[in-house]
């Protein structure tokens, strides 16, 4: 089975498609390799690559897709808005074992939607138009979209017509508007609009951190399946979970010990020859940002944490609040509010 065929044996199986969302600085080779251990993710995205007039695909995303160690298809995200310059890129990207090409329509950062790239493109939808057009006559195999449902108040209804036009294979949709970044409650209707008015199959994005919010998310949405992004960076078990609860078999919740486990695999995976302790603590402390999110509500562990200036302090005050057996749900306080993971490096 070649990818394409894989990715379409995914995205149109009988169970709902799981897909680990693209978050830059965050889906790269190490923690790939760490979510394929845990497993049940169908669909790998790249970190976005910058397209624009003397761009090529950069190199750590590329060494991600030929070093995949995931057996599971990965799509190629792209974000710009020249066509001159994505269409040079590609036949670069298809000599890439890659199953499919994913165009940017969703990221919230004010340095990306303010050069009208990701989000931004939401509010030039004849630009949006052409762009779709000239990537689906360009790319012979499988192309996908990902979007929010408009930058300050949804288009759905305007931007449904230009999908249903140009025919992508898959298309993700985050439940917000732009302006609404991560803040506030999912636009589940927007999203079955969508879901409802296109051939092709939709995931759904936004929110789902437990099996039961992801089968809730699914029955409001009548989205084929589900692309998760912060709730995979708290609890990478959130997929096998989905998976148990759909076979309505228990599901098991990881110990404090296993989450401590998996900050441990974090350390290893992500530290290199070049890594500086210093330097490493402080990128760890992007992972657990979210990952704290799950273990204290009252935010105490991440007010410590954010304070360690070594491995050593790191480590100590991650066992002081997970050496131990009881399970965890990992599920985030209620109205909390996070920053994205769509990146901390947004240069385009």
């Amino acid at each position: 089975m070649n990818l394409e065929q894989h990715f379409d044996a995914a995205v149109h199986g009988a169970e709902p498609p799981l897909a680990l969302a693209p978050m830059q600085d965050v889906t790269h080779l190490p923690f790939w390799r760490i979510m394929a251990r845990y497993g049940g993710v169908d669909l790998y995205y790249t970190e976005y690559m910058r397209v624009h007039s003397v761009s090529r695909p950069e190199r750590w995303i590329v060494d991600s897709i030929l070093q995949n160690p995931t057996g599971q298809p990965v799509i190629a995200q792209i974000i710009g808005n020249d066509i001159p310059s994505i269409l040079r890129t590609i036949p670069l990207l298809q000599a890439l074992p890659i199953a499919a090409i994913d165009l940017n329509l969703g990221c919230p950062a004010p340095v990306v939607y303010k050069k009208c790239a990701g989000g931004g493109l939401l509010r030039e939808l004849p630009l949006v138009d052409r762009l779709l057009g000239a990537m689906r006559d360009a790319i012979p195999g499988r192309f996908t979209v990902k979007t929010r449902i408009g930058f300050d108040d949804p288009v759905t209804d305007a931007l449904i017509p230009l999908l249903q036009k140009h025919r992508p294979d898959l298309v993700t949709v985050h439940g917000r508007t732009v302006l609404e970044m991560y803040r506030g409650g999912i636009h589940y209707d927007h999203i079955r609009h969508i879901a409802e008015a296109l051939p092709c199959p939709v995931l759904a994005n936004g929110n789902v951190s437990t099996p039961d919010m992801a089968a809730e998310t699914l029955r409001l949405t009548g989205a084929k399946g589900l692309m998760i992004g912060r709730g995979a960076i708290r609890n990478p078990w959130i997929f096998q979970q989905i998976r148990r609860h759909r076979e309505g078999k228990p599901v098991p919740l990881p110990s404090g010990r296993d989450v401590l486990g998996y900050i441990h695999e974090l350390w290893e995976e992500t530290w290199h020859s070049e890594s500086i302790e210093t330097g490493h603590v402080h990128s760890m402390k992007r992972y657990l940002n979210f990952i704290g999110a799950g273990i204290t509500g009252d935010g105490q562990f991440l007010n410590q944490i954010r304070r360690a200036p070594g491995k050593s302090e790191f480590f100590a005050i991650c066992r002081d609040y997970l050496d131990h057996h009881e399970p965890m749900t990992l599920e985030p306080p209620a109205g909390l509010v996070q920053k994205g993971a769509c990146g901390t490096n947004h240069q385009l």
